[in-house]
């Protein structure tokens, strides 16, 4: 019998439409679980929307709908995300839902039975908004999680023994150190119940949306109690159904839940207390992971920051979201997100690295074999460069493993990429096009092998970034000629296993590049309502004399978001038209007008990578980093500079010249240098300190 992994999201509150932050966890969730089936473990997926509580009643109420209406459209919208980015959930559980009413009033009984529940009365603060109870807040304090005032409350309620579990909850943090991460997370959690522990009011009689407390259905049943117990529910807790109490006994507990920083406390102290006092084991570990930034703040609808997720699929597919978020923010922190930065990450990573390996390999392969993956030689020695690459495959296999088991998703993707990096490389220093071109035996028998090296690595890469990347990666692997990549175990993976004679399927490119078109689009997505809203009122607060206008949200080349210009009050009269310029002026011969000259784009550059290209005296091959992409470059610089005095360099280029060949390496711009009759090249440089990427005027 295989082993077993349950992995869990949070359980998405129905206040508001998903955005990217909803995403994000939805993502990581369901990479490690597609890793996980990968490894041949029977892994089980849960997802699924939190629908009671006061909060939503009102949101119902202000909209004039039925709550039960107004939950089945924004449950809706969560499950078309979860669609959206590609999650192979098991089972999506909705708290509204018959099965998991039956299991929350077991769960009930079970405490109650257990003398964990009695009947009290309840006077304090309760913040709405994150469904807290605030008991050291006075009237109209502001929630500590929000900042949203409170509101006292004073009613019967039923109350859990949450004190009596002081002691056990800080015991068993301390015995089991992988329970809560990360770290810092763990150390919070614990400073606050050694700070003491007051038992919980879990009922409310002030409203009515919410499941009823058993023998007493006057109350309802507080909504994280409710909330928390959907991970038990949805497997087949409180069940009378023999199957479903099999399948709860076979995947609880759960080997992760995967939450938010903002409600580690919940998970941490109440979920862990409600389980020990049912008898319950509890989950082997609580992964609490950072906010996505946007203008410095975490996506939400109340500061109107939202992005959505479906813009960007729209734009650029499913994959290059994935990947940028796995790979830009490191997990467990906070990252920030912009349009800007994310085309850059699709044209260097995916287009240029990644897709380029697939597309230069796989087309050589079909031009010179006739699609069949070719034997490597057996009779000509292969060279330490064959050698490298087989070595650096393997330690990637184990360092990617150790790295994606962590949960350490930025530096595992990073670890691949340098595998691809390398065979990029290889592929340059050995010329397969010009090995080809020889009409001997010995070369027929090399380019063999180094097209076979090539494949193979490029096979080992997919394998290890298919769980981030499953649709380009699947891709990828048929163009390999090697059918479905979900039925490949990834804990077998090594080098060879690339069968020599195996017939290519159709090779395509994967990732086109795109251009600075691709953000103006996704801006104009979220402009126009697609996925509203993606403009942020300032948040300085507006003097008593002129309110001031909203601020209109730009996205700075940094990958970090900045304010633009205010935008005119509606009332505002438009201004005077401009006067004529009259007919545009003769050019002289010998000159060229100001807008000739403003068609040429030159913009800074920082030079990442730089080599001599082979059989060329004079010509270095260069990637240089031009803040929105890393651009490939072949300059006639190398009797000036050698590669090591240009590595972090900054430079100017040309970015708009059309691309072109030169010794069979393509060159996607040229670069601005100064020459003197008779002397070497000088490139242009600045005394000051330029952005990467700033545009030249």
């Amino acid at each position: 019998m295989s082993e077993k992994f349950y992995i869990t999201t949070p359980i998405y509150y129905v206040n508001a439409r998903p955005h990217l932050g909803h995403a994000y966890t939805t993502i990581v969730c369901d990479t490690i679980a597609r890793r996980q089936r990968m490894l041949g473990k029977d892994t089980f997926l849960l997802t699924g929307t939190d629908e009671h509580g006061v909060n939503v009643e009102r949101a119902a109420q202000a909209a004039g709908r039925d709550p039960n209406d107004y939950v089945d459209e924004i449950a809706a919208a969560f499950k078309a995300m979860a669609d959206g980015v590609g999650a192979t959930y098991d089972k999506f559980i909705r708290t509204t839902s018959a099965e998991h009413k039956r299991g929350v009033q077991a769960l009930f009984r079970v405490l109650r039975d257990n003398g964990f529940i009695y009947k009290g009365a309840y006077t304090g603060q309760y913040c709405v908004h994150d469904n807290l109870y605030v008991d050291s807040a006075g009237p109209g304090a502001p929630c500590p999680t929000c900042g949203r005032p409170t509101e006292t409350i004073s009613e019967e309620n039923y109350f859990f023994k949450l004190s009596a579990f002081e002691d056990q909850l800080l015991k068993y943090y301390q015995e089991h150190a992988d329970f809560i991460r990360p770290e810092t997370r763990r150390n919070e959690v614990m400073s606050f119940v050694r700070g003491g522990l007051r038992d919980l009011s879990i009922s409310r009689s002030t409203f009515k949306w919410g499941i009823p407390v058993p023998d007493d259905p006057g109350h309802v049943i507080y909504v994280w109690l409710d909330a928390l117990s959907n991970y038990i529910t949805a497997i087949g807790y409180g069940s009378d159904k023999k199957e479903e109490q099999q399948q709860f006994e076979k995947y609880w507990p759960a080997e992760l839940h995967m939450i938010g920083k903002e409600i580690v406390r919940f998970h941490c102290v109440y979920w862990p207390a409600f389980l020990l006092a049912a008898n319950l084991p509890l989950p082997k570990t609580i992964m609490a992971h950072g906010w996505i930034l946007f203008e410095q703040d975490k996506m939400s609808k109340s500061r109107g920051n939202i992005v959505r997720a479906e813009t960007i699929i729209d734009v650029l597919g499913v994959d290059a979201l994935r990947y940028f978020l796995l790979r830009e923010i490191v997990f467990g922190h906070d990252g920030s997100f912009s349009f800007d930065a994310l085309v850059g990450r699709f044209n260097s990573d995916l287009a240029n690295d990644y897709g380029n390996l697939a597309s230069r390999t796989l087309s050589m392969i079909q031009r010179y074999f006739r699609g069949e993956v070719p034997y490597p030689s057996a009779t000509v020695a292969r060279t330490a460069a064959d050698n490298a690459i087989q070595e650096e495959a393997a330690r990637t296999i184990e360092e990617c493993q150790r790295l994606f088991d962590d949960y350490q998703f930025s530096r595992a993707l990073e670890c691949a990429w340098g595998v691809i990096g390398a065979v990029n490389k290889y592929i340059v220093e050995n010329e397969p096009w010009a090995v080809a071109e020889r009409q001997e035996e010995e070369s027929r028998s090399r380019l063999g092998t180094i097209l076979y090296t090539a494949a193979e690595a490029l096979r080992i890469v997919t394998a290890l970034v298919h769980p981030v990347i499953p649709e380009s990666s699947s891709r990828i692997w048929k163009q390999l000629g090697l059918g479905d990549i979900n039925k490949f175990r990834l804990d077998q993976l090594k080098w060879g296993q690339l069968e020599l004679g195996t017939k290519l399927g159709k090779v395509e490119p994967v990732f086109p590049r795109v251009d600075k078109t691709a953000i103006e689009k996704m801006h104009a997505l979220e402009q126009q309502g697609r996925a509203p809203v993606v403009s942020i009122e300032s948040k300085k607060p507006p003097s008593t004399a002129e309110a001031r206008p909203p601020v209109e949200l730009a996205m700075g080349q940094n990958g970090v978001s900045k304010a633009g210009q205010p935008a005119k009050p509606a009332a505002a009269s438009a201004p005077a038209a401009a006067p004529s310029a009259g007919p545009a002026a003769a050019v002289p011969e010998g000159k060229i007008s100001i807008d000739d000259f403003l068609k040429v784009e030159m913009r800074v550059g920082q030079v990442k990578a730089a080599e001599k290209v082979k059989g060329a005296d004079r010509l270095l091959r260069l990637e240089v980093d031009i803040g929105t992409e890393v651009r490939q470059l072949v300059a006639g610089i190398a009797e000036a500079y050698t590669p090591e005095q240009l590595i972090g360099r900054k430079v100017v280029i040309v970015a708009n010249l059309a691309p072109r060949k030169l010794k069979g390496l393509e060159s996607n711009g040229m670069i601005v240098a100064a020459s003197v009759e008779g002397g070497k090249p000088v490139l242009t440089g600045f005394l000051e300190d330029v952005p990467v990427g700033a545009k030249l005027k």
